[in-house]
């Protein structure tokens, strides 16, 4: 224990003084409500203000700002999956109950489909509301709005990637058994691509129609729509963060212990250092801001400058948020960031700017985490 107080002494002492450096600890937390310890579930944002958030401790939360819990729904088990919100409002979500759940927005259960594993998968929700879902079971399901079961693709091994709809309605998703798959809106197999390791991120869709994921294997990857290989970049990188797209192209994602941009053509543009490791996936402001949070209590906001020599960023602020931060933010159309803390605290954090206008701008594409690049840039 003592050795394991040193470490974690050590590296706030090193963060802090990074901080101190850069002049960082200045952005604003509005304020908080609890949601339950070591989230991975990132927040949701209905059109009406609405928070919605999933815990580690098996309950999903609706929250009003600032900051008063509306409902508590409790499943009993641990929810990693991210809520989706449907355009008539419906909430849904996956748990390790091994059930996908749909809540009304007064928090009352619609209904409930039962898999044969975890649901880690954070659902994707197509133009005409069918909802998209992977599971531990090794099945990929398409449910209709009422719940009842469209069709379900048998893959060859646990599904926890959340998927991406591309424009023209094909789905896409990656799997553990180190496939990533593209599905026509019927569940057929439209094709598939190796990779060397197991993949748990999420994919970006672009402007162009290319998906942008990484897989355990080390490596970034740029897929034509039609599933050759436009490139790939060697990162080493493990984590689960999945990428996200600037309007410019540009690809932002966590590496290791590291924030990372790579280039559209593949190359590895900047790297600076977080101070802890990096699950979560960022997110990109039209004031250019990427937010970025890690394992060591911080929640930060990184400006590329054009003038900046290789691999360097500025770091305008970041805010102390006591506990890792690895469930991706979501950014308010009135600019306010919420992200959830492993301390067990949504917090509310004062942004410059709305979410940029490019295809895939944050985990899940947009604040109602719909999964659908129709949804994105808007």
């Amino acid at each position: 224990m003592k050795r394991f107080a040193a470490i974690i002494g050590i590296a706030l002492v090193a963060l802090s003084t990074r901080a101190q450096q850069y002049n960082t600890w200045t952005g604003t937390n509005l304020w908080t409500a609890e949601v339950g310890q070591n989230s991975d579930s990132s927040p949701a944002l209905a059109p009406d203000g609405t928070i919605y958030a999933g815990s580690w401790s098996g309950k999903l939360f609706a929250i009003k700002p600032p900051g008063s819990i509306h409902w508590i729904y409790k499943t009993g088990t641990e929810i990693k999956s991210s809520p989706a919100i449907a355009a008539d409002g419906t909430i849904y979500f996956g748990g390790r109950s091994r059930k996908f759940c749909a809540l009304t927005p007064e928090g009352k259960l619609k209904w409930s489909f039962e898999t044969g594993g975890w649901v880690d998968s954070s659902p994707a929700i197509a133009k005409d509301g069918t909802v998209y879902f992977g599971s531990w079971d090794k099945n990929f399901y398409a449910l209709n709005p009422d719940g009842s079961k469209k069709w379900a693709f048998r893959a060859d091994g646990e599904i926890s990637s959340s998927p991406a709809v591309g424009a023209d309605g094909t789905i896409y998703f990656g799997c553990h058994d180190k496939n990533f798959y593209a599905l026509n809106a019927d569940g057929a197999k439209k094709w598939s691509f190796i990779t060397g390791g197991a993949i748990v991120s999420s994919p970006a869709i672009g402007a162009d129609g290319a998906i942008f994921f990484t897989s355990s294997d080390g490596r970034m990857y740029a897929l034509n729509p039609d599933g050759t290989l436009r490139w790939k970049l060697v990162t080493g990188g493990i984590s689960e963060s999945s990428p996200v797209l600037g309007p410019d192209g540009a690809i932002y994602f966590g590496l290791n212990e590291n924030y990372a941009c790579a280039t559209p053509s593949g190359e590895l543009d900047w790297s600076s250092p977080s101070g802890g490791m990096v699950d979560m996936t960022p997110a990109v402001c039209a004031d250019r801001m990427i937010y970025y949070g890690n394992c060591n209590q911080a929640f930060s906001a990184l400006l590329p400058t054009p003038e900046r020599e290789k691999f360097k960023v500025h770091w305008p602020w970041s805010v102390r948020v006591f506990g890792a931060v690895n469930a991706s933010p979501t950014v308010a159309p009135d600019n306010t960031v919420y992200v959830v803390s492993g301390n067990g605290m949504l917090n509310a954090i004062q942004g410059g700017a709305s979410l940029a206008k490019s295809s895939w701008p944050m985990f899940r594409g947009n604040p109602r985490h719909t999964g659908n690049v129709a949804d994105n840039g808007k």
